[in-house]
Formats: structure tokens, sequence, C-alpha cells
């Protein structure tokens, strides 16, 4: 016998626990939350550096890897995805970015409206703590902390600022502010040394409620159907359980379990259902179509001063470091590795930001090995510094292998597809070796390490570009909003185009790429998703 509830919420990650404490606060209605992974409860998840502990730790991560990629000279490549309470938002680098205003905008030019950037900042605001205060760009007082990391960055990350305002760039202390163009330090998730993960932030008040059920290690098989509605859920907890919503099923399990589940349920492209003999029940090509990602290339070059590669490969320093952890919560395990960033325009005519830097005041190689940790510090005082643009145009897609729910899907990225992601990519390279001549970086520098002087033509950069890019682990937009049921998965209020009681609401569903990262955004998407769900409910009480 299977139990029932008003809503069934599946993903406990960075969408799921937003909307399973939205949906939860008025006490009306009873949710089931049901989550692959276990819990959130590790140091290696709260303490902020530990997410290269993290990386490739089977317990609490999906550790996904795509196809063989052409745009990359045939590399496959290593997606990490949340499995644990708070999903990606457990195992991320914690910088939160928003986007730009266009970027909204252009949502709302496509039809979809309440979704331009005037519409989504009030749940921006209503997510955030934000260490500044409110204003007309900021909120208090919510759940998620946004915190600076002034006192806690390396000299070198200064340095980079101080470049950057030498090469022509505007400093900007807030990228989350009026405008994003410029060079600066990030904010990051992080509350008093602890991650703020949207399990810590959101779910935690929640499951004191007594109308919130979770459910961790339920692994999703199917949601089940009835005269073209969605019923219940199928998952496998030690045996195969059922449960039924009086309400709505929301699908909030990412951009790559929300459409793997769609498929294996019958919803999604018909020839692909078929080859894989699964009844159509919904036919919606665009399923898994769609998929986008940003890609960076990392460039390392070696310091004629101290970095963290010396710091960390020093067991007293590690000691110490962690001891004052310990103690106050504070130091560099206390932060991400992405300390300084910058939104810049390379080239002229542009009008708005197109690439993202990321700096870091330390250098390593990753091990793609099953055991390895993400950071291997290289033996010489090194720092990193990443070109990512923002708004990619290559697509990609995901696909069932089987029918078997606990087969990982085919993933195709279709990276540097286009000539104008090579282009992109390529001024990319360029500014960041132009920002490295800038005064304040280059009496910093003994030499290009990697790929180091002689990979200048644009042939061996492009060359280079494809061997190493690798991604920023932003995919987005399987599950696409949209008005034609042709091209897009769900509707402006996310429920999936010709099924009652369905709806997506996570990463999934971005129409476009937004300009940066993309947690922040996934989190205001469940925030206002929450607020469409309950004021649909109040209608259909009317």
């Amino acid at each position: 016998m299977s139990e029932e509830y008003d809503y069934i919420i599946v993903g406990a990650g960075s969408a799921g626990c937003v909307l399973a404490n939205r949906l939860t606060e008025n006490g009306r209605y009873s949710i089931l939350l049901l989550e692959a992974g276990g819990t959130d409860r590790r140091p290696w998840v709260q303490i902020p550096i530990g997410y290269s502990k993290t990386f490739f730790d089977a317990a609490v991560n999906w550790k996904y890897t795509t196809e063989a990629d052409p745009g990359l000279n045939g590399k496959t490549v290593y997606w990490p995805r949340g499995k644990v309470l708070g999903g990606s938002s457990s195992i991320n680098a914690m910088v939160y970015i928003r986007g730009q205003r266009e970027d909204y905008d252009g949502w709302a030019a496509k039809g979809l409206t309440g979704w331009g950037f005037d519409d989504v900042l009030p749940y921006f605001k209503k997510s955030e703590d934000n260490i500044r205060g409110a204003d007309a760009y900021h909120g208090r007082g919510g759940p998620l902390a946004v915190s600076d990391i002034g006192a806690e960055v390396h000299p070198l990350t200064r340095a980079f600022v101080k470049a950057g305002v030498e090469a022509g760039v505007p400093r900007n202390d807030d990228f989350n502010g009026p405008s994003q163009e410029g060079i600066g330090l990030y904010q990051l998730n992080i509350r008093k040394g602890i991650r703020s993960n949207t399990a810590n932030a959101f779910l935690r008040p929640a499951l004191r409620r007594p109308n919130l059920r979770l459910i961790t290690g339920a692994h999703m098989t199917r949601i089940l159907l009835q005269d073209g509605r969605a019923v219940g859920v199928a998952y496998k907890k030690g045996e195969l359980h059922e449960a039924r919503a009086r309400r709505e099923v929301i699908l909030a399990a990412g951009s790559i379990n929300s459409p793997q589940l769609l498929q294996l349920s019958g919803i999604g492209p018909a020839g692909l259902l078929g080859r894989h003999g699964i009844a159509v029940q919904a036919d919606l090509p665009a399923v898994g179509q769609n998929l986008m990602d940003h890609l960076y290339v990392s460039y390392i070059w070696r310091a004629n001063q101290k970095t963290l590669n010396d710091s960390f490969r020093s067991n007293a320093f590690k000691a110490m470091a962690g001891l004052r952890y310990l103690t106050t919560r504070r130091g560099p395990l206390s932060i991400s590795i992405n300390q300084g960033g910058a939104f810049v325009r390379t080239r002229p005519g542009l009008d708005r930001p197109n690439m993202q830097l990321y700096f870091v005041p330390m250098s390593f190689g990753a091990d793609s090995s099953a055991d390895a940790e993400l950071l291997n510090f290289h033996d010489f005082p090194g720092f990193i510094m990443s070109a990512s643009p923002c708004r990619p145009t290559s697509r990609g897609k995901l696909e069932i292998r089987s029918a078997d729910p606990f087969a990982p899907p085919s993933i195709m990225p279709n990276y540097l597809s286009t000539e104008a992601d090579v282009d992109e990519m390529l001024e990319g390279v360029a500014f960041l070796r132009s920002l490295a001549k800038a005064p304040s970086l280059a009496t910093a520098i003994v030499e290009e390490v990697t790929p180091g002087r002689r990979v200048t033509s644009r042939e061996d950069v492009l060359r280079d570009c494809r061997d190493r890019a690798n991604t920023t682990f932003h995919p987005i937009s399987t599950c696409t909003m949209g008005t034609d049921p042709r091209t897009s998965v769900v509707d402006a209020r996310l429920r999936v185009h010709g099924l009652a009681g369905l709806r997506v609401v996570d990463a999934s569903v971005m129409p476009d790429m937004i300009s940066g990262n993309t947690n922040a955004p996934t989190i205001m998407i469940a925030e206002k998703g929450a607020d469409l769900i309950l004021a649909d409910a109040i209608r259909r009480n009317a």
C-alpha cells in the first residue's frame, strides 16, 4: 500500500531543499521529499575547502562522465554532481553570482512572462542573508548566507584585482549589484566558516515541521502517470516503493536526473523511448536536448613569492590551519579557492561582459582517478587564472542508455562546436595573457608554466584549449522553459507541457545560459517556483 501526500518533491538538492521549506511554511500541505543520496553532515561537506575531498567521493557524488567530445579532441569530461542533501550546493565552490539583468530580460522577451530581471530580483533577495545588509539589490534575514572574504584573501588575489584596474577593467566590489562588469573579490555561500548549502539554510529548519517527511537513499525509478496526469512516483529503497501525490509531483533532481527520470517514465522524444522499449506517455522532443554548460580553460604561472602551494604542502601549516579553523572557523580552510574574479568584455562593440575570470592563489593538477583528491599542489609557488565564456552557443544533449533507472545517461555536451564559441575562448586566453602583463602581476611572475610561452599561434592555442578545457560544472536547460511544446519541456509556470500534476523546478528549466555561476539562479528558480505552486493551489481551491 502506497502512502499519499499533497506534493512529492524528487531531489533534495539546490532547488528541492528550497521547495521543501517554502511549501511547508503555511502548514496546509503534506510534503514528501525524496533524495537518492544521504546526509550532508560530513566534515568535508561542511568545511568550505573540503570540496577538494568530495570532488571524487562516490558517497556524495554521482561522478558522471560525458561521451567523448569532438570539440575537446575526443576527450571525455568528468562531471561531478551532488548525490547528497543539498545536492551540488554541498560540493560546489560556493561562489554566489546571479548573472546579468539582460539574461533574465532575455527570458521574458521569449514570452516567459514573470521571468524578467525585475520579476526575479525579489526572489534573489528573499533567499539571501547578505552580510552587507539589505538594499535595492540585496536581502538580509533570508536563509542563505552570502559572505565577504576580504579578511582571508591572499595577497596575490589583491594583486590580481589591482592588475585588472591597471589593464583598464573597472574595480567592482559587488558583482550582484547594479552592474556585474569589473574585477574584484567573489562573495561566497558561507556562514561563520561553515558551508551555507541549501540543506543547512532551507531544509533543516523545515524538518522541524510535522508536514514534511524526508526519505534519503531513495532512487527514483519512474513517475506514475494515469490518464495524462502525474499521480505519484516509484522508488527503490531496499525494495520498490510507491508514493502518491494528491496535487503534484515536482522534479527537482537537476539538469541530469530530471530529464533522465522523465525519459524513463515515457516523457521525451518518441524515437528515443521506442528504441528502449518504453511506452510513450508524452512525446516531448526537447526533453534532454538544449544542454548548455560553461567551459573554462586555466593558465598557470610560477610566482616569485609564496602562494598557497607552499602553505598547503607544509604539514606544519596544515596542522596550524586546521587548529585555527577548529578554534575560530577562520583561515584558509574557511573559504573557497576561487577568491578573485572578473566579468569583462574581450573585444570592442560588445554591450555587456562576455567573459568570466577566476583567480586562484595556488596551482595544482587534477587527478581523474577514482580515489584522488582534486588538489595535487605543484612543487613550486604557482597561481591560476581561468577564462570562461559567459554565454556559449554550443548545444548538447542527454539521453538514457536503456530502460534501467540505475544506468547513468549518455551526456554529450558538444563543447566548442560553434565558431562563435571557439573565437570567444581564444579571446579569453588572450585576455588572461594581457592581464598577466599588467604591472601588479608582472612583477610577481617568473614564467607562464601552462601551456607555456611556446604556445602562441592560433592553431596551437586552440589545440591546447581543446586538450585542456574543462567544465565549470554549470549544466542547464535539459528541461528548458518555453512556450512551444516542440522545442521546450515546461511552460512559464514550470508545468510539463501536456501533462497535469507535473512540474520541473531546477536548473534544467533555464531557457538560456546565465552569465556566471548557476547555483544562485537555481535557488531563485525554486523560490519563484514555490510561489507559483502555492498560487495555483489557491486558484484550484477557490
